[in-house]
């Protein structure tokens, strides 16, 4: 599993994003990828770096189609290759040491 962690949105239109962050946030939902949404940013998991390029672009042409004139994004790509790591397994490892 590969977690992407990404923040879209747009630097053209003002100071309030909402709408642009929520309109790139159905378009992620509409993968069926697994999701979380946090306070700056999204956490997407994808089988495949396609699939995670896949719904940037997918949340880019989201945005784009509101009529920007500038967008920004930030992606973070986490592809754990000698085992296999979901966001919820992240989450746990880290409680586990904070707990033990």
């Amino acid at each position: 599993m590969i977690i992407a962690e990404f923040a879209i949105f747009p630097t053209s239109e003002g100071s309030s994003v909402s709408k642009y962050v929520k309109k790139a946030i159905e378009a992620i939902k509409s993968t069926g990828l697994n999701y979380e949404i946090g306070a700056m940013s999204t956490v997407i998991e994808g089988k495949n770096i396609d699939e995670i390029f896949d719904a940037v672009k997918k949340a880019y042409d989201a945005i784009i189609s509101m009529g920007v004139k500038r967008i920004h994004i930030d992606l973070r790509i986490d592809h754990r290759l000698d085992k296999e790591e979901t966001m919820d397994y992240k989450k746990r490892a880290i409680n586990e040491r904070n707990m033990g």
